[in-house]
């Protein structure tokens, strides 16, 4: 007969070749999460094996107490005579259980190899076939299929660790909870299934609210990206509709080149947004890169356009300021009003303002070249007028202290007539200084004329005598009243007639009388 191993020995079976049973192949290679669910399944069996708290005590009334090493027997119809072994000799009497001791029951093995290579799993009270090894013996048959449950306790394991440690999807490890789980289910294997599928269905419950909980922070995630891009769209929109005329062109592209890359930081690092929202903060934000590049290429077409005409402009005046050269100094009021043109001609350009300027400032040069060597000539002809003129300011000096002012006019007008016989004198800031030291000496002779006049005018002579006469009659004419004030006694008459003549007197010295 067949012997079938119990589930609390050691597996000491040797492995069997993959080609040795018909259904699945095992797995090459086992996992330290392979080895913790074999361990899992082990405390699984060790936990069937334990007595039932509930079962009646040995010896009580009504327990049936079977004998803990009584061989289980297999059927009959199972067993062939050769296979059958022979009677071993009756066992000896054996003690019974201690009064009030708990008998274990017997530990129903998960699995079993009929004659013919079969093995069945052991699934509640039923048996189910789950393939056959009819090349090995049945230990080897049940190490094979043992090992493919443990290779199924290990993905469930896995899934629980991963699930544990985290950064896994919850929906991705719900999705292979439910694969592994169909794998589970009718699986070729010997083993606890049904603990198997109660783990998958409480790891499958824990997914779910973790897929929920996932699901609301992606929600919250997309609302916030959504805001987020709104915000770049808004930027993008707000650099669209400034005016062209007044922008600078080169922060401009700047700025649209950041938000640009924002953009595309955001659309690969951020979450993924839904595809009509997508596609219609896209369509604003395209709208305004293309509305700005618009406004820049009319900008610079409409500035090519001006610089085209300034530069023709300024060329025309180049031209002209440069056919000024043989007037010389004559052309530079000429050249005056080309610059004013110039001014007003706008730009065109940097490098072609340069150009054209470095032409037509060297056309301004050249006049005023002619006049600047104009002006040194004079300047060195100027020296001997100058140590002249200097001559005369020295010959001039006395006349401040001439004390006939006829004769001091006499020698200043000698002196002026000479000033002007010399001449002009360049340059023009040394024929300041010395006018400026000449017309000093002109306002002393001048102040002392202007009292003199005032001294000496015949009508102000004749207003200052007749004023000296009214006021020696109404001197004497108060000094009358005076006298006869005091002679009658009259006070007040008399302080009267005394405070009227100390006045007049006052004026009449004043007058010089």
């Amino acid at each position: 007969m067949t012997s079938l191993p119990s589930s609390d020995s050691p597996d000491t079976t040797p492995a069997v070749a993959d080609d040795a049973a018909v259904d699945v192949t095992p797995a090459e290679e086992t996992t330290t999460e392979v080895d913790a669910a074999s361990t899992d399944t082990e405390a699984d069996t060790e936990a069937d094996a334990a007595p039932d708290a509930d079962a009646p005590e040995a010896g009580a009334p009504g327990a049936d107490a079977p004998e803990a090493d009584a061989p289980e027997t297999v059927p009959a119809d199972e067993e062939t005579p050769a296979e059958r072994p022979k009677a071993a000799p009756a066992p000896g009497p054996r003690p019974g259980p201690r009064p009030g001791a708990r008998v274990a029951a017997p530990v129903e093995p998960w699995g079993r190899v009929d004659e013919d290579g079969t093995v069945s799993v052991r699934e509640g009270d039923q048996w189910r076939v789950v393939g056959q090894y009819p090349d090995g013996t049945a230990d080897e048959a049940l190490a094979y299929y043992t090992r493919k449950f443990a290779d199924l306790a290990g993905e469930v394991t896995l899934l629980e660790v991963r699930h544990r440690r985290g950064g896994a999807s919850a929906s991705d490890l719900r999705s292979t909870a439910a694969t592994v789980r169909a794998k589970v289910e009718g699986a070729a294997a010997v083993g606890d299934l049904a603990a198997l599928l109660e783990r998958l269905d409480a790891l499958t419950a824990e997914l779910a609210e973790a897929t929920e909980t996932e699901a609301a922070a992606a929600r919250e995630a997309v609302d916030n990206a959504v805001r987020e891009r709104t915000e770049i769209v808004e930027e993008a929109e707000a650099l669209a509709a400034r005016d062209p005329q007044s922008v600078q062109w080169k922060q401009m592209t700047a700025d649209m080149a950041a938000l640009f890359d924002r953009w595309q930081a955001h659309q690969q690092n951020g979450p993924r947004l839904p595809k009509s929202t997508a596609q219609t903060l896209w369509r604003r934000f395209r709208d305004a890169r293309a509305t700005v590049d618009r406004h820049r290429r009319e900008f610079f077409s409409a500035l090519d356009e001006t610089h085209k005409s300034a530069r023709d402009a300024k060329t025309r005046l180049v031209e002209r300021a440069e056919a000024l050269a043989p007037r010389g100094e004559d052309g530079i009021p000429a050249y005056r009003d080309l610059l004013d043109e110039w001014k007003a001609s706008g730009r065109a350009g940097r490098k072609v303002d340069d150009a054209l300027w470095a032409r037509f400032k060297a056309a301004g040069d050249a006049l005023y070249g002619a006049r600047i060597e104009r002006e040194t000539a004079d300047a060195e002809a100027s020296q001997e007028k100058i140590e002249q003129k200097r001559a005369l300011l020295v010959e001039a000096a006395p006349i401040v202290d001439e004390k006939n002012l006829a004769t001091a006019r006499q020698k200043l007008t000698a002196i002026q007539r000479q000033w002007d016989e010399i001449g002009r004198i360049f340059p023009r800031d040394k024929e300041r200084a010395l006018d400026d030291d000449l017309r000093k000496i002109e306002q002393s002779v001048r102040a002392r004329e202007d009292a003199d006049w005032k001294q000496n005018d015949p009508e102000q002579k004749a207003r200052a005598n007749d004023m000296t006469r009214q006021l020696t009659d109404a001197i004497e004419k108060l000094e009358a009243e005076l006298a006869a004030a005091e002679a009658k006694g009259d006070k007040r008459a008399a302080a009267q007639a005394s405070e009227a003549l100390e006045a007049r007197r006052t004026w009449l010295r004043a007058l010089g009388g």
